[in-house]
């Protein structure tokens, strides 16, 4: 598969459910009450428990490897968080490729919030940017 500066990266959409936000708690052992206690975030005027913004960096990590392939190899990534994003709300990671090598590519990223009709409201996390070494099943970054 060739790769072209201009190119979109297919989007990864994802509803962020409670239950996903107490698993990534336990996986990550972050668990600051903001990111799953409705009582604790209500007390402190928000209106659901807070996404982990880490969960952003998983998310756009997982863009770029369902796209590319387990060969790939992200070697850098970076966000920049804007907004709040809380329990029940959709993501949208999306990119386009930004430069072209025969071992990587660079991309530009984000996270965005959706709403039911697929329009984006705010945006979670951007700018975002990730260079990826491409490998193939035979050579650098095989598995």
């Amino acid at each position: 598969m060739s790769h072209h500066v201009g190119d979109s990266l297919p989007p990864l959409e994802r509803t962020i459910t409670l239950t996903d936000m107490v698993a990534y708690a336990g996986a990550t052992w972050d668990w600051h009450k903001m990111h799953y206690d409705p009582k604790y975030v209500a007390q402190k005027r928000l209106p659901a428990p807070v996404v982990d913004g880490q969960v952003f960096g998983a998310l756009l990590v997982e863009q770029l490897q369902d796209w590319l392939g387990p060969q790939s190899f992200v070697q850098k990534l970076n966000f920049t968080f804007k907004a709040l994003v809380f329990a029940g709300e959709t993501v949208r990671c999306e990119g386009t490729v930004t430069e072209v090598h025969s071992d990587r590519i660079s991309v530009q990223q984000q996270v965005v919030v959706v709403g039911q009709d697929g329009g984006v409201l705010r945006t979670a996390a951007g700018p975002a940017g990730a260079t990826v070494m491409l490998g193939t099943a035979d050579g650098p970054g095989a598995t």
